[in-house]
């Protein structure tokens, strides 16, 4: 019998909730039957299953409120998880409305006259996706989607951290009758997460690096697909052209979002030396307009440190940061209020690559800043990282900060603005470095990663083919 898991409330710090990971047994037997049904969900075909997940998304809606109250109450806060539901639903219309045009099969001409090549492709049986507590749904199902329309049964795991909103999916999913032989969230922890990589064909990871490198392993050991992404310590650069007022309102959402807890958020801000003065009080004015999430949900903008440990994570980074030099001018402390963890946006100065804070993912709302005096200096410190998930620069000419773009060693590079690949999801990008591995999770890549390319060559005259034995 498995251990219940209590689950921490992130606004009261109370343990209101409790999970039952499934019996590893009951785990293994549950990936049996999905991989058995996804013969009958392939050939159902690709209009049978846009119609299913077309049902799937009125199901959704229907549920919305109770969708919502699970996600507030997971997360602590509102905004965001109300943009987390709309993102999924435009997501599965999305997605139906682009498959169409990229699982079609093709035939066309070889560089031999009379040999053609049709290209098909074949599903993977069964997609595993673990995924983590910083927007529960909406990475629960970013890989789901396309899988789903592209052939694949789907089992999901998402963080024992943020759990709640499984049940309501779940009534959604099993309300539509040809779903729920194929898709299903499970309960569990680490171990059920190492479980399900055990017994899926494919997996999909969001999550830290350390986590991330041992699903890499374990899947190598197996021989199947990692789709892998990571943490970030994403660098904005602010050259001296760049629109102060544009640049400051940009980076703060860029930093601040769901309290800094997102691998796209800014975690570090590089400014051209003659603007930086005006740049970080501009900045400290605008971080101080934004309010705690408390005590109603509708206080304020920022919501609480969803975990324990990331609070600690945080505080260590500014007690460190301080230690060595660094100024604080707002916010400053993860401070505990009616239970739950929460810091005002941070604003710091004087910090520089030698503290914890510039190096190590912080996943907080704290913006600290550097100057530089050259492009060759910022873009040194910019790619001075362990990740290189995404960035931003700011600049008034497009080609200089396009120049500059280029050469900075990260997937995606917002150009005077933040924070846009939350945003736009048509163009494909990978992880540099330790951020990622495996093909992009925007673009058309999203969903054909999860076929293997198949190609039929077609002779297509009654001839001897001139490579042939003479015979």
């Amino acid at each position: 019998m498995s251990k219940p898991i209590e689950i921490r409330n992130p606004r009261t710090g109370k343990y209101d909730y409790v999970i039952i990971p499934p019996p590893e047994k009951l785990l293994v037997q549950q990936c049996h039957r999905l991989r058995r049904a996804q013969k009958s969900w392939f050939d159902l075909g690709l209009d049978g299953r846009i119609d299913t997940l077309l049902e799937w998304k009125d199901a959704i809606n229907s549920m919305r409120d109770k969708l919502m109250e699970a996600l507030v109450i997971d997360t602590g806060r509102l905004s965001v998880s109300k943009l987390e539901i709309d993102s999924f639903v435009t997501s599965i219309d999305r997605w139906c409305r682009l498959s169409s045009r990229l699982l079609q099969d093709k035939e066309k001409g070889t560089s031999i006259s009379f040999i053609n090549v049709q290209q098909t492709a074949v599903p993977y049986g069964l997609v595993g996706v673990i995924s983590p507590w910083n927007f529960p749904l909406l990475l629960s199902t970013i890989d789901t989607i396309p899988a789903l329309l592209a052939g694949c049964a789907v089992i999901v795991k998402p963080s024992e951290i943020t759990p709640r909103f499984m049940a309501p999916l779940m009534n959604a999913v099993n309300a539509v009758p040809k779903l729920r032989d194929i898709l299903t969230f499970i309960e569990g922890d680490g171990k059920t997460g190492a479980t399900l990589v055990e017994n899926v064909d494919l997996v999909c990871f969001t999550g830290s690096v350390e986590t991330g490198q041992q699903v890499a392993i374990a899947a190598a050991q197996r021989f199947i697909p990692a789709f892998l992404e990571l943490g970030g310590k994403d660098p904005a650069i602010v050259l001296e052209s760049a629109d102060i007022e544009l640049a400051t309102s940009a980076i703060l959402w860029g930093s601040v979002v769901n309290s800094g807890q997102s691998c796209l958020s800014i975690e570090r801000i590089y400014v051209a030396k003659n603007i930086f003065a005006e740049f970080y009080h501009k900045l400290i004015a605008k971080a101080h307009q934004l309010n705690l999430a408390y005590p109603t949900l509708e206080s304020g903008e920022i919501g609480p440190i969803i975990t324990e440990r990331q609070a600690a994570i945080i505080n260590e980074h500014l007690q460190d940061a301080v230690a060595k030099g660094a100024v604080i001018h707002c916010g400053g402390e993860v401070e505990e209020i009616g239970g739950g963890w929460w810091c005002h946006p941070t604003v710091i100065t004087e910090v520089n690559h030698e503290m914890k804070l510039m190096n190590e993912e912080t996943f907080g709302p704290i913006m600290p800043i550097m100057s530089f005096s050259t492009v060759e200096e910022v873009i040194e410190l910019a790619n001075d990282t362990f990740y290189g998930l995404s960035a931003a620069v700011f600049s008034e000419s497009r080609d200089e900060a396009l120049e500059i773009a280029r050469k900075i060693d990260a997937g995606a590079i917002s150009i005077n603005d933040a924070g846009l690949t939350s945003m736009i999801h048509e163009a494909e990008k990978n992880a540099f470095k330790f951020s990622g591995l495996g093909g992009s999770r925007m673009g058309a890549s999203a969903l054909t990663r999860f076929l293997r390319k198949k190609a039929f060559l077609i002779k297509t005259k009654d001839n001897y083919d001139p490579w042939w034995f003479n015979q």
